[in-house]
């Protein structure tokens, strides 16, 4: 409701009419110019040309103090309601994925200090992401498959009780990638991962670092590292955490320590919720979704990217970027339920060893539209 105040001071001369001095955003408004010991009005309107209003509890008779003004609460509140520049989370796909939308978002942050995460703008195309991590029940489904179809992993993957909701780990990098194209395969898709530069040896067995991917093909794949942060962010920018800049273990699975992270509200500690036994993974959408409606992009367990680990976003470009032609580590993004806040950060890097799967990393997928 839009509100004009008009003010009538009682025995005023015609010449002497009252001035609104302040209007605060609390709806206070200040009037000076009256005669000091009157009593004056105050009237309210939708329009400048009323109909004028007086029925409002205290407005009718209201006392001017000896300086002539008069300080009252009036029945005025604004609200604005706009429409977010967040996307609102997408509808899901049969597959459990959410669309992600093309743009160009800025990667990295100096919230705190992170030498390897320095701010670029990076524009990303289109791509579906799986709303939840791969669960156990899931990773048994698809590893099954790709045995039986002569594919070899390193590690048979894990699942804290082996129950169905909890996100599968202990996996390494190679098995992920080749588990992927298994997973392609599974669904009738064209496989990403090939071991030759004409893509006709689609990547199945064995450590190989010299994997080349098919980025125009639509199967599953992993999530590019600049792929995962516009995931994380959920339309957010400049922000910690894919919610907001502090965190709490109501929002996600980690350890808390209040006393190093002044953006950690905790508690301190491992999720009491979860630290039953170890692994203490927490069963996936537990917490809440971002603004894409992808859930568990900070804590839980952290997540394997395609890129080799660099010290510089943008490689070979900053538009879809694939990170550096080699190296040692490969990225993991996203913190666990095994570290601490800082972790979880959305412009946090990470890198490990492609052959060690310990029981905090684990995976989602992507695929291309």
């Amino acid at each position: 409701m839009t509100l004009l105040a008009f003010l009538a001071g009682i025995n005023q001369a015609a010449a002497q009419l009252p001035v609104i001095t302040s209007f605060s955003q609390n709806g206070v408004l200040v009037c000076s110019n009256l005669s000091p010991g009157s009593v004056a009005s105050v009237q309210w309107a939708s329009s400048v040309s009323g109909p004028w209003q007086t029925n409002w509890a205290g407005l009718t008779a209201v006392a001017v103090d000896a300086n002539g003004s008069i300080q009252v609460s009036v029945p005025i509140f604004y609200r604005v309601c706009g429409v977010s520049n967040a996307p609102v989370a997408n509808t899901t796909t049969s597959d459990g994925m959410a669309l992600i939308s093309a743009g160009v978002f800025t990667m990295g942050d100096t919230l705190d200090g992170e030498s390897d995460a320095i701010p670029t703008n990076i524009d990303v195309s289109s791509f579906y992401m799986d709303t939840n991590l791969v669960g156990y029940s899931q990773w048994q489904s698809v590893y099954s498959y790709a045995t039986s179809q002569g594919y070899g992993f390193d590690n048979a993957g894990s699942g804290k009780g082996n129950a169905a909701n909890q996100p599968a780990q202990t996996v390494n990098w190679y098995d992920v990638v080749k588990w992927s194209n298994a997973r392609s395969q599974q669904a009738g898709l064209i496989p990403v991962y090939y071991t030759d530069a004409g893509m006709t040896q689609v990547y199945t067995n064995g450590d190989v670092d010299a994997i080349y991917a098919n980025w125009t093909a639509s199967g599953y794949r992993l999530p590019t590292e600049a792929e995962w942060e516009k995931a994380a962010r959920g339309g957010l920018s400049g922000k910690r955490f894919p919610w907001g800049d502090t965190i709490s273990e109501s929002q996600a699975n980690y350890i808390g320590d209040t006393n190093n992270y002044s953006y950690d509200l905790g508690p301190t500690g491992f999720n009491t919720l979860f630290d039953q036994a170890p692994p203490f993974t927490s069963p996936m959408g537990y917490f809440g979704a971002n603004g894409y409606g992808l859930y568990d992009m900070a804590g839980n367990v952290f997540e394997w990217c395609w890129d080799w680990y660099g010290s510089l976003y943008g490689q070979p470009t900053a538009t879809n970027p694939t990170g550096p032609a080699t190296g040692d580590s490969r990225v993991l993004r996203g913190g666990s339920w095994n570290e601490h806040a800082s972790d979880a950060r959305c412009a946090f890097r990470y890198g490990s060893g492609p052959s060690f799967g310990y029981y905090y990393f684990g995976f989602r997928c992507v695929r291309g539209l």
